[in-house]
């Protein structure tokens, strides 16, 4: 069997996934193809994961192909491709992507998912992948896509629309949604053995229904406790808990995340807001800058004290491997196509995330049925948004790029239409060959 990572330079998130592989015995003995455009990042990844290999038995093979000409050799054959890339890094097209809309006063704290911030990489980004899609399609038709890359929605509803390669979006957020929503609101004793309905899109996944065991509601005793929480001036999450309080539910994804997905909380006509509610403006770059001091830092030590050992983490990809190859099946939740209506009052061409039941036979979403209305309605907002970027990278017409922009909540509520087309033009000379010619 075969596994390939592209993106693999992105060591840290390429040792996660791979040594979970290495952990599972149906996966270990499995040709790990890592592939980069970044030859150095590329042989630091190897180097840790070579080490890694050994110290788990030695099962396996490492292999390294680098540069675009290596593509589709690192491609070939594979069974499951796992997707990690970062088109145009920190430096410099994280940067653009923050220093250009502050020149316009509009600010952001992550802008990898929605916003215009989210809007640029995933134009960055949909070419690159369509290029996976066509060596993928000569050389590994059958391979099933491990879409991790963000923006998850757009990035993997073009996949499903415009390619013919199966693709699944995974992310981590709903793994740990409801665990930490009952641990900030000191309800610890209800994890276990709990029970929970979670859906909706990439980042604004609604925590439906939570039961504990015994199958009582806990949604009663999380809402009288929310009033509390949002009062404690060191609470972080309080974007979220705002929305049980307002739309009656919690979402998959951080606050910090949810600030910029909306036009409640970055206003600069309400500067207040940010201190208010904790909103961490320019934190993405914060924590580019930190991880790759941060890495430095690890890989130095690891190469003079060797390889930590590492446990199985609560990542998919492993995990949805293990049960394709055995059969056994798994429960995840996944980011898919909303085809037939799986969720009934969203479009059927939106990308939504659903839980999925994983067998030997793939990935198979459950229909869930209509959201409450208010939340179907802060979906959609995002929604226009992810379609009309698809349709940009699409079309190359940079019409939609406005459009987009425009219609994006947070971007539309600050500034006007003239504003937004010069930023869009801005922002696309900015990027330069990172993005292709629009018209």
């Amino acid at each position: 069997m075969k596994i390939t990572f592209m993106g693999a330079g992105s060591t840290v998130f390429a040792r996660n996934v791979i040594g979970d592989c290495m952990c599972a015995e149906a996966l270990r003995d499995s040709v790990f193809a890592l592939y980069d455009i970044d030859a150095k990042r590329l042989e630091e990844s190897r180097v840790i994961l070579e080490a890694m290999r050994k110290a788990k038995g030695g099962y396996g093979k490492i292999e390294c192909y680098a540069g675009v000409e290596n593509r589709k050799d690192a491609l070939r054959g594979a069974n499951f491709v796992v997707n990690a890339i970062q088109v145009g890094l920190y430096d410099p097209c994280t940067i653009i992507d923050f220093e250009v809309p502050k020149k316009y006063g509009l600010r952001q704290t992550i802008g990898d998912t929605l916003g215009i911030g989210g809007i640029m990489r995933a134009l960055r980004t949909i070419p690159v992948l369509d290029d996976f899609a066509k060596d993928m399609a000569e050389v590994c038709p059958d391979a099933l896509f491990l879409n991790y890359t963000n923006p998850m929605a757009m990035l993997t509803g073009f996949m499903l629309r415009y390619t013919p390669i199966k693709t699944v979006g995974l992310c981590h957020s709903v793994q740990v949604c409801s665990e930490g929503l009952l641990k900030q609101l000191g309800m610890e004793d209800r994890l276990e053995g709990r029970k929970e309905l979670i859906a909706g899109i990439n980042h604004m996944a609604w925590l439906l229904e939570i039961m504990d065991k015994n199958g009582n509601d806990l949604y009663p005793e999380i809402r009288s406790k929310v009033d509390e929480k949002l009062a404690d001036p060191e609470c972080h999450d309080k974007v979220r808990l705002e929305y049980i309080r307002n739309f009656g539910y919690y979402c998959t994804e951080s606050s910090e995340h949810n600030a910029e997905y909306n036009m409640f909380y970055i206003k600069s006509k309400y500067p207040e807001l940010i201190e208010k509610y904790n909103i961490p403006l320019d934190e993405y770059p914060r924590r580019c800058v930190n991880q790759i001091e941060g890495w430095k830092n690890e890989y130095a030590e690891i190469l003079e004290k060797g390889v930590k050992e590492h446990e199985r983490s609560n990542e998919y990809a492993s995990r949805i491997m293990e049960a394709i190859v055995t059969g056994k099946s798994y429960q995840i939740g996944g980011n898919v196509l909303n085809t037939g209506g799986l969720i009934s009052n969203l479009p059927t061409d939106a990308c939504v995330e659903v839980a999925c039941l994983v067998n030997g036979y793939g990935v198979h979403p459950t229909r869930v049925g209509a959201l409450p209305v208010q939340c179907a309605a802060m979906n959609m907002t995002n929604i226009n948004v992810q379609l009309l970027t698809i349709e940009a990278a699409v079309t190359r017409k940079k019409d939609h790029i406005y459009q987009a922009a425009m219609l994006d909540p947070h971007t539309g509520s600050e500034l006007d239409i003239d504003s937004i087309k010069r930023m869009v033009d801005d922002l696309i000379e900015a990027h330069g060959n990172y993005l292709p010619a629009y018209h």
